[in-house]
């Protein structure tokens, strides 16, 4: 990535939310807000998994690979989101443009194997709960960590690659909030049809695999606890699987959205689609670590001893 083509641009110039740049200022606030819940959320998220020793097992394991993602994902975005609202910081130089649409784009891919990772867990967890333990050990957690990074950052170093050494000899507005691939590509004037042929094999690659790979571990899951016996450990069941399917919804839905309409959503007003598309980088991340604290009972309990010891220290009677 540091060697460019003689015909790129040094920087670029991102519009913030075409159409909106009157409310630039205001809308920076939520997004601010938002942020700053999905850092503290997956910080404390990270921390509580860390220190307590009763969740060192797979689910958790997979959950700080998404939270660490998540800060990676919100973070190579936002920072630069509101100081074009705020500050009116609209240029960004192509080396950085480039770095980032890497980031978003791999590190979406890997997300989306970390969801698949753990419908899997959810799937053995409650399929073959004698083999837990065995099927899903240290080492073979690390192995499909380490495929879902390499995965990403394989898929999408060749996509980088090309929008970097295509020439860029016309505007150099994007018009995105980020350096989102098509936005940028549109902006080349060279052939692209490499780039959007190779950015829909790729997205369809990993996006339509593992939505695939997904649906087929929750319907053996629906199977086997249909079939329990006992109304309490179907309820039980449902109510864990509930929280991860509510965040894979949230991932995939704006996600495929923005990706689409990026490329065929010509109706579509922009300033509803760049909405989304930052929506998409920021709500997410701050969602996730709300669900899964709210409906997984280790992470609850160990948060509020958390809470009660400080209050402790500070001489508030928790009673």
């Amino acid at each position: 990535m540091s060697r460019y083509n003689h015909s790129s641009p040094s920087t670029f110039l991102l519009m913030g939310v075409p159409g909106l740049e009157a409310t630039h200022f205001w809308i920076a606030f939520p997004f601010c807000a938002v942020y700053a819940v999905a850092l503290l959320g997956n910080f404390i998220l990270l921390f509580v998994i860390k220190t307590e020793p009763s969740l060192h097992l797979p689910m958790y394991y997979f959950l700080c690979m998404l939270a660490g993602i998540d800060l990676v994902l919100t973070t190579s975005t936002m920072p630069k989101i509101l100081s074009i609202f705020w500050f009116h910081s609209h240029e960004i130089s192509f080396e950085c443009c480039v770095v980032q649409m890497f980031f978003i784009h791999s590190f979406s891919a890997m997300e989306s194997g970390v969801l698949l990772a753990m419908a899997f867990d959810r799937y053995i967890a409650i399929c073959k709960p004698l083999r837990y333990t065995a099927i899903l050990n240290n080492a073979i957690i690390a192995k499909i960590g380490l495929a879902v990074f390499v995965r990403g950052i394989g898929v999408f170093t060749p996509f980088t690659y090309i929008v970097s050494h295509l020439p860029y000899c016309g505007p150099r507005v994007i018009s995105h909030s980020y350096c989102e691939h098509m936005a940028v590509v549109k902006l080349a004037c060279g052939d692209t049809m490499p780039n959007y042929v190779y950015g829909i094999m790729a997205a369809t690659l990993v996006v339509g695999s593992d939505s695939i790979f997904i649906a087929i571990s929750y319907i053996l899951i629906l199977r086997a606890v249909l079939s329990l016996s006992s109304r309490g450990a179907r309820l039980k069941s449902f109510s864990t699987c509930g929280s991860h399917l509510c965040v894979i919804l949230l991932f995939y839905t704006p996600g495929l959205f923005s990706f689409y309409a990026q490329r065929w959503g010509q109706n579509i007003p922009t300033h509803i689609h760049i909405l989304l598309a930052d929506l998409y980088v920021l709500v997410p991340p701050m969602l996730n670590p709300i669900i899964y604290g709210m409906k997984t009972k280790q992470i609850r309990g160990r948060m509020l001893s958390h809470s009660i010891q400080r209050d402790s220290r500070l001489g508030f009677d928790p009673h």
